[in-house]
């Protein structure tokens, strides 16, 4: 790639959630945009394949609720015409309220739709450098160590890293239904129509599990960080609070499973109509319906441990892994000190930043930084003032968290009703009311910001008629 000049308007580092999002925005606005990604000449060392929008770490996109914050962010991505919630909803899998899609068709479509658009050009090459031109830096977790160094020198900082795991996938046709049961948990907005497949543990079981768990062989993380070709320091390592591995978990307490990802409230057994002690849930991961993922069982153990404890689960005892569980580095920048609410660098109004290299934590927030900056690209090429979303928004409260949070405690945040401004009295009691009046005010808002933006950008977009 020339480091000095480029063809097209806009270049987009990395194909992933943000990267693909964010090339869409800016093409329907009307840049020609080159989105590049180096797989699959270049793998990460997570991804399997070489579509974009790839899902590494699962297959759920979280909470669809309307009341619940993942929920209200899905719906401001929709207001906003973003084009992977649109694929997302066509390739939706039973999940309860959860969007939860199958994988390989999501991708496969958004690298359809995208390598399709006559003003978007998919790259298949790495980037070294930072180009010198319009550029949205969506590279991801797993940004090459040559363009991470690029970011290094860049920011003249040192890059925080934590590490993220993946949970194993079985074949449906090895879960042992005669022990294993369907049902969703109860009436939490979720409705009780089996869209998960329950395995029920006894006090006995469970313990037992538990120190089945702790004794087990890891993978040394120093290791598995050597296959992911570190080119720069690694900086401080740590795990991510909100994606532990089911081992590191488990060190916390002996019940710190059953009250966490294995809590059994609301999974009532079909047969003696009470709660197990604990439950294993396991959810639907691709379309036909022949694997599914172990919820939560995101984890760091060598493979043949993961067969010898994970089949000590009642109803997998016989599990056939399509996929095993893994860790992989994911790196960030410390965006309060380099990027603008709008996610403009701050030196160099040119440049975005996008995705999980921001700050920002599980797939619809990639997807909504990746639609802010694709969208913010194209009112700078047509001097437009950025975009910058009220507060009040999901979005707009997670662009100012990650542009303003305190140095000392810096992590990457999931959309939380938590950092949004509060609630004008009098505030709801009830905390599904609550969530419900927080959407209100941020819809309501969103609305009244793209009625105004419409109306600004109408003399300089291009006409925005679906693609597909």
């Amino acid at each position: 790639m020339a480091k000095d000049k480029d063809p097209a308007d806009l270049i987009i580092i990395g194909g992933g959630l943000a990267g693909s999002e964010a090339a869409w925005q800016a093409a329907q606005r009307g840049l020609s945009v080159h989105l590049y990604e180096m797989r699959p000449s270049k793998q990460t060392g997570a991804h399997t394949g070489a579509d974009l929008a790839e899902l590494v770490c699962s297959n759920s996109l979280g909470s669809d609720l309307g009341d619940r914050a993942p929920g209200l962010l899905k719906a401001e991505l929709r207001k906003m015409g973003s084009l992977l919630l649109r694929v997302a909803d066509e390739y939706r899998l039973p999940a309860g309220a959860a969007l939860a899609v199958d994988r390989e068709g999501f991708a496969q479509r958004v690298t359809q739709v995208l390598s399709s658009h006559p003003r978007i050009t998919v790259v298949r090459e790495e980037v070294r450098e930072i180009p010198h031109y319009p550029t949205i830096i969506a590279s991801g977790p797993l940004t090459s160590s040559s363009l991470a160094a690029a970011i290094q020198q860049l920011t003249g900082n040192q890059h925080l890293y934590f590490f993220d795991a993946i949970a194993p996938i079985v074949t449906r046709e090895s879960i042992n239904m005669n022990i294993a049961y369907r049902a969703s948990r109860y009436d939490t907005g979720e409705q009780a129509d089996g869209d998960y497949i329950n395995c029920p543990f006894s006090r006995d079981e469970y313990y037992a599990f538990v120190d089945a768990l702790l004794g087990a062989q890891r993978i040394d993380l120093k290791d598995f960080e050597k296959l992911l070709e570190q080119g720069v320091d690694a900086g401080a390592h740590q795990f991510f609070e909100g994606c532990l591995p089911i081992e590191i978990l488990a060190g916390r307490g002996k019940d710190a499973l059953r009250y966490g990802p294995m809590r059994p409230v609301g999974l009532k057994h079909p047969v003696t109509g009470k709660w197990p002690f604990a439950v294993l849930q396991l959810r639907q991961d691709n379309l036909a319906g022949s694997l599914y993922n172990l919820v939560g069982f995101q984890t760091n153990l060598t493979f043949s441990e993961q067969k010898r404890v994970f089949r000590m689960v009642p109803g997998l005892e016989n599990a056939e892994f399509a996929r095993f569980g893994q860790m992989h580095r994911n790196t960030f920048i410390f965006s309060p000190a380099y990027l603008k609410p709008s996610l403009q660098f701050q030196t160099r109004s040119d440049l975005w930043f996008a995705g999980q290299i921001t700050g920002v934590e599980g797939y619809a927030g990639n997807i909504a930084t990746g639609l802010l900056a694709g969208w913010n690209a194209a009112r700078h090429h047509f001097g437009l003032p950025p975009l910058i979303l009220p507060e009040t928004t999901m979005l707009g409260a997670l662009c100012h968290y990650i542009t303003h949070a305190s140095p000392a405690d810096f992590q990457p945040m999931k959309a939380n009703f938590g950092i949004l401004p509060p609630l004008e009295p009098p505030i709801p009691k009830g905390r599904r009311e609550r969530g419900a009046a927080y959407a209100l005010r941020s819809l309501s808002e969103l609305d009244q910001l793209l009625d105004r933006t419409a109306n600004e950008e109408s003399e300089f977009l291009t006409d925005q008629r679906r693609l597909f």
